[in-house]
């Protein structure tokens, strides 16, 4: 009796996609300049004493954390297709077809058209997101809202089309 080659795990192959929504790196020189007005603002508060010259070092930790915490959201296709979005993962069986949200769609797509049942990891400084929608009759969630400076690398990712260029194409021919 002979015995198969083991399978690679999911975590010893390379992700098909990754990305970090990180900040604009122009939001770091602007902490820079928060952090000198606000600890002047402190300087002069506390008449120059030589403790207030801490709060310099203090303003920019605090500032650097923010801007890092609010760019660590990953965003991720592993090895077996499953999508990754934050600490949510949604296999790829269930996934049906996706669609490009373009910048210019992304006001309807968050307001008005939005479904409140659906799950939304939106970035204000990431202007494109992606929308996959759910084939699984037990989940509530209808769809997933993503925002990611890539789209189409995406839906390459999990193997799907864009569904909105798709509708887009079959309506001109039809006309």
């Amino acid at each position: 009796m002979t015995q198969a080659a083991p399978q690679p795990s999911s975590s010893s192959r390379p992700d098909r996609f990754h990305e970090r929504l990180t900040v604009p790196w122009w939001w770091w020189i602007a902490s820079l300049v928060v952090v000198g007005l606000l600890g002047y603002e402190v300087n002069l508060a506390a008449y120059r004493q030589t403790w207030s010259y801490g709060a310099y070092p203090v303003l920019a930790l605090l500032l650097g954390w923010l801007l890092y915490s609010m760019g660590r959201t990953p965003l991720r296709v592993d090895a077996d297709g499953d999508l990754h979005a934050g600490k949510a993962t949604l296999p790829a069986d269930v996934i049906s077809r996706g669609a490009v949200i373009a910048a210019s769609q992304r006001s309807a797509a968050m307001g008005r058209q939005l479904d409140p049942a659906a799950y939304v990891i939106h970035r204000a400084w990431v202007k494109t997101m992606v929308l996959v929608v759910l084939d699984d009759p037990d989940d509530p969630t209808p769809y997933w809202l993503l925002s990611t400076r890539h789209p189409e690398q995406v839906l390459a990712a999990l193997g799907l089309g864009d569904a909105g260029r798709d509708a887009e194409t079959k309506n001109a021919a039809q006309s």
